[in-house]
């Protein structure tokens, strides 16, 4: 399979002088098309600080990130800004919904961006709302839903762009167990179905048993990477 994402000897410091530590301490890691991942470990580990080093948010001070083929430090801002915008989805714990704009004008906003015709847009959006089963919820707004229909909302946007992966930060963390269970089946099913790759970080154990492939970290660093 394609390989979506590759780190070597990756490393983010934080602080100055003797107060100075790694949160993520000399990582080498490797995605590949398909993944249906977890990074999982205590506060502190370094698994969000990851994540965002290979999503392209934050840079490293030291080491390489290739995302969808590309290297992350040969990219200038604006370059980097599309790579994001159209190779890589993302779902925040904090849903990020634009509150004046419809479940369908959220999922389409992305795609807006992208330069993507009206027509065009607003069929695709629908159809990525069908597929989080929120076909009949599309003119709502954010505070019209509940919570869990807001996160799958979030994930229909994600996957709108046709991104090569979906990074999901904590997505069940405001959620309660029967809406986590739904939310965590839909993304089973998007990854088995339709072939969408993630990698979710959470420390909740729940999601961590729907993930085929787990890693665990401590201290900035891979402590065991398993597949289930």
């Amino acid at each position: 399979m394609n390989t979506i994402v590759q780190c070597n000897s990756l490393i983010q410091s934080y602080g100055v002088g003797d107060t100075q530590f790694n949160a993520v301490d000399g990582v080498n890691l490797s995605i590949s098309e398909g993944d249906f991942l977890s990074l999982s470990g205590p506060s502190g580990s370094g698994k969000t600080t990851l994540m965002n080093l290979l999503s392209g948010l934050d840079t490293p001070t030291a080491g390489q990130v290739t995302l969808d083929g590309q290297r992350i430090s040969d990219l200038s801002r604006n370059a980097l800004a599309d790579l994001r915008l159209n190779r890589v989805g993302f779902v925040f714990q904090a849903y990020n919904l634009i509150p004046v704009l419809s479940a369908r004008e959220n999922v389409e906003f992305i795609m807006q961006l992208q330069g993507v015709a009206p027509k065009t847009r607003r069929e695709k959006a629908e159809a990525m709302l069908e597929a989080v089963e929120l076909q009949g919820m599309a003119n709502r707004r954010p505070g019209q839903l509940s919570g869990g229909q807001q996160q799958r909302v979030a994930v229909a946007r994600a996957m709108a762009s046709s991104p090569a992966i979906v990074f999901a930060d904590e997505p069940t963390a405001n959620l309660d167990s029967n809406t986590t269970d739904g939310l965590l089946k839909l993304m089973r099913d998007l990854n088995e179905n339709r072939g969408i790759t993630f990698c979710v970080a959470s420390h909740d154990p729940r999601v961590i048993d729907y993930t085929r492939r787990r890693i665990r970290m401590r201290d900035g660093r891979i402590e065991a990477d398993e597949l289930h």
